[in-house]
């Protein structure tokens, strides 16, 4: 089958051998109905691969049917996946199909599969094995004929290991598997992307496109993007909104790429490169930084505030100049030209606090930043802090967030 075509159907950019490699495996297992596991770091396209094997395979004409399982709450999933009977719960004022009995003939993703609660993974693996599924609510067995195609950022190995995911569960998913590579694994398709991302916002809003210099291109494809081709799309929207100049340097792309002390150069991947990084400790440290830019900028924030009691004066002059990219904001300060600040000498210059916040704080301060920051709206949160919704929500738990 010609990968071109495929390609130009789905949008799908870049031309990398392990790229070209998932989609084949797509192409090859997408007629029969083998369940599929796609895996692969949060950000990198997987939520096209299940559309492949839909579209090329015999079910092509019923109903195709995505479900993000980190994004429903813990005590409906099982409403949602296998529907309830009337009177079932509270609120249930009359019965309702689930996912698997609306898909029935077709093709249902479960993206974020590794997010399902134990019972819920109970029920999954009941359909897999013999297609039978129980309503909640009811003791009537019924039937459904579903492909499952699932997903996951996270290494279901380490999760099987902590108690968190089903053994068997993940061997009846990954009959066929298909790893999507990160970003950095695909350099060659890392200046493409950026083109065509900065071409779709000129096309969009009328304007010439940006352009990279060659310092700047080598500087973007050398970087190690943690949020992969998500995270390289908001840089080139932010950089063809905001900047003046078409032409755009090294000096201009750096205050786009925060430094969140990742490797400045692209690794070799490891062979049989099936492994998922997004872990844990992964989310943990990007929050880190996150909080430690902030902090770098209130601390600003409070000298300025301090030297204008100090100076009494109505409109201070503003002599220092805040970071033009804050990663955890995720947009471009604006430069207030009008606005003026009383400048201050090294002798007035304020002891900064020598209180050592814990990992936990930290955490618990960029979790609350993003939430303010969406006026409590947790989808949004989660796509700021590069988590799933229902991370979002166990973390809020432990760390003891209750106003949101």
């Amino acid at each position: 089958m010609d990968l071109v075509a495929v390609k130009q159907r789905f949008g799908i950019i870049g031309t990398s051998e392990a790229m070209d490699r998932a989609l084949e495996i797509a192409l090859r297992v997408a007629p029969t109905d083998l369940s599929v596991l796609v895996t692969g770091e949060s950000g990198v396209g997987k939520e096209f691969f299940p559309q492949v094997i839909h579209a090329y395979s015999s079910r092509k004409h019923n109903k195709y049917i995505a479900v993000n399982c980190g994004a429903i709450p813990e005590g409906t999933i099982d409403s949602e996946l296998f529907g309830h009977e009337k009177g079932a719960f509270t609120g249930a004022t009359e019965a309702r199909k689930g996912y698997f009995e609306e898909a029935d003939g077709g093709t249902i993703f479960l993206d974020e599969v590794a997010e399902l609660p134990h019972s819920t993974q109970v029920r999954l693996l009941r359909v897999l094995q013999t297609g039978e599924f129980i309503r909640v609510g009811s003791s009537k067995i019924q039937k459904t004929d579903v492909r499952v195609v699932a997903a996951t950022n996270i290494n279901l190995q380490t999760a099987i290991r902590e108690g968190r995911f089903r053994e068997d569960l993940y061997y009846r998913l990954n009959t066929v598997p298909i790893y999507v590579p990160a970003l950095r694994e695909r350099k060659g398709d890392i200046y493409t992307l950026f083109r065509k991302f900065a071409s779709d916002v000129a096309i969009q809003y009328r304007m010439p496109p940006v352009s990279l210099d060659a310092a700047a291109r080598t500087m973007l494809e050398n970087y190690y993007w943690r949020g992969n081709i998500r995270q390289l799309k908001n840089v080139a929207e932010q950089i063809s909104a905001i900047e003046e100049s078409r032409t755009i340097t090294p000096e201009i792309l750096s205050r786009y790429l925060p430094d969140d002390g990742s490797q400045t150069t692209v690794p070799v991947p490891v062979a049989g490169a099936g492994q998922q990084n997004a872990q844990q400790g992964d989310f943990e440290r990007e929050l880190l930084y996150k909080v430690l830019f902030d902090m770098r900028t209130e601390i600003s924030d409070i000298k300025r505030m301090i030297q204008e009691g100090i100076a009494g004066r109505q409109q201070p002059e503003r002599t220092e100049h805040i970071a033009g990219y804050l990663p955890t904001a995720g947009i471009v300060q604006p430069h207030n030209a009008g606005i003026q600040t009383a400048s201050y000498t090294e002798s007035e210059d304020v002891t900064e606090p020598a209180k050592e916040l814990t990992k936990e704080e930290v955490l618990r301060e960029a979790i609350i930043k993003a939430l303010r920051k969406h006026n409590g709206r947790r989808k949004e949160a989660a796509k700021d802090l590069f988590i799933s919704e229902r991370t979002l929500y166990r973390k809020i738990k432990e760390l003891g967030i209750n106003e949101y």
